[in-house]
């Protein structure tokens, strides 16, 4: 989509960064506005973007293709969502970009409108260069819930247009090259037990004894996983973890429960699947859970839902994205990291991907977030830098 607009020309990246830490695009809402500014923004430097909505119509991703409409670009990629801020201590307007003795404060500053400001400031540059090889623009949605908004926009952009070969997302590493992370998913574990009067505990099914029976090995499975860990492996904890935060259920104390349900958290190791792990978990469910369960009453049951899964990155032998990553930054350190990204998501449709961009994941989520003056600065150069290698390529 192209249109007209009288929006300034240039941007610095600190410009940027402050319109769009000032949308409110907290996950559970719309992130249509900013969608529409940049949007609007690259159409006045010329370039034809495509929106790629959710089901609601409320929320888009948006990817852009500049230079030669060939295969082989590279995309730089963010995500436009951020976490809440209620319930936290902040001590200046999460929504007004502020800057104090070299940081940059705000909510996403950081986690990660930051690298998101890098890519669009320098789309003037990008247009002016004689471009070898195209950059593809890409801003996601709803990433700090799931990561669901990246998939169907890679598939939209591999459908629309050039293919392009490699990926960089720009979560905060430090501008250091990460080249693997664990992969990360959620399952919804419900008990449905038999309800009776706690004196009459024998005729009943209890969904949070049951429950518990499962949260309990899931723990087992993570110290079994701790014990043996292979302490060589860059990851901290170098381990797979089953973790569950979140349970509820049961009525009263004197009532044998009738639902119980959970979450857990599994964050394994790259070479490790989701759908071992959920099978190993159903099979332990199906042996050592249900047959006591049924033969009190055959209603008592065990469900599992996938609400989420994140593919791990994982490294690549001559990774044609950490090869250029690393000819742009100077850095040949090994670096991976437990958390979740969209770079996974990529490397799974085919592209090569890495994880390289602007602050530090401790100040992810966090009240008052911010970013250093010099790390925005550092991705200035990166982005400056791939501008002047994809024109000599």
């Amino acid at each position: 989509m192209t249109r007209k607009t009288d929006m300034p020309e240039t941007l610095t990246a600190r410009d940027m960064l402050a319109r769009l830490v000032a949308f409110p695009t907290v996950s559970s809402v719309s992130n249509l506005d900013l969608i529409s500014f940049a949007e609007d923004y690259l159409a006045g430097h010329g370039i034809a973007s495509t929106r790629v909505y959710d089901d609601t119509g409320t929320k888009a991703a948006l990817h852009a293709c500049i230079g030669p409409r060939i295969d082989g670009g590279v995309v730089l990629s963010a995500h436009t969502d951020v976490v809440p801020v209620e319930g936290q201590d902040w001590s200046r307007d999460p929504f007004t970009l502020h800057e104090e003795n070299g940081r940059l404060y705000g909510r996403g500053t950081c986690d990660m409108k930051g690298f998101a400001a890098l890519m669009l400031a320098g789309v003037p540059g990008m247009v002016k260069a004689d471009l070898k090889r195209p950059i593809h623009l890409a801003l996601s949605y709803d990433e700090e819930v799931g990561c669901l908004g990246a998939p169907p926009m890679i598939d939209n952009m591999l459908g629309d247009g050039p293919r392009p070969s490699t990926a960089i997302i720009g979560e905060p590493s430090m501008m250091k090259v990460i080249t693997g992370h664990k992969g990360t998913s959620l399952l919804k574990v419900t008990v449905r037990g038999h309800s009776v009067h706690s004196s009459q505990w024998d005729r009943g099914v209890s969904a949070v004894a049951n429950a518990a029976r499962i949260v309990a090995w899931l723990d087992d499975r993570t110290r079994e996983n701790r014990d043996s860990a292979d302490r060589s492996l860059p990851f901290d904890p170098p381990f797979t973890t089953l973790h569950c935060g979140m349970i509820k259920g049961g009525t009263a104390a004197n009532i044998v429960s009738k639902h119980c349900e959970f979450v857990t958290d599994i964050r394994s190791l790259p070479d490790e699947t989701i759908d071992m792990w959920q099978e190993r978990l159903e099979r332990y469910i199906g042996e050592h859970i249900l047959p006591e369960m049924k033969r009190v009453t055959p209603e008592a049951d065990v469900t599992i839902e996938r609400l989420a899964h994140v593919p791990p990155l994982r490294p690549e032998d001559d990774g044609a994205a950490e090869t250029l990553a690393r000819r742009l930054t100077g850095d040949n350190g090994e670096h991976m990291v437990v958390y979740g990204t969209e770079a996974g998501q990529f490397q799974e449709r085919g592209l090569s991907a890495i994880v390289c961009g602007p602050g530090s994941i401790d100040q992810a989520h966090q009240p008052d977030e911010y970013i250093d003056v010099t790390q925005l600065q550092a991705g200035e150069a990166f982005v400056s830098r791939l501008i002047a290698t994809l024109g000599n390529d």
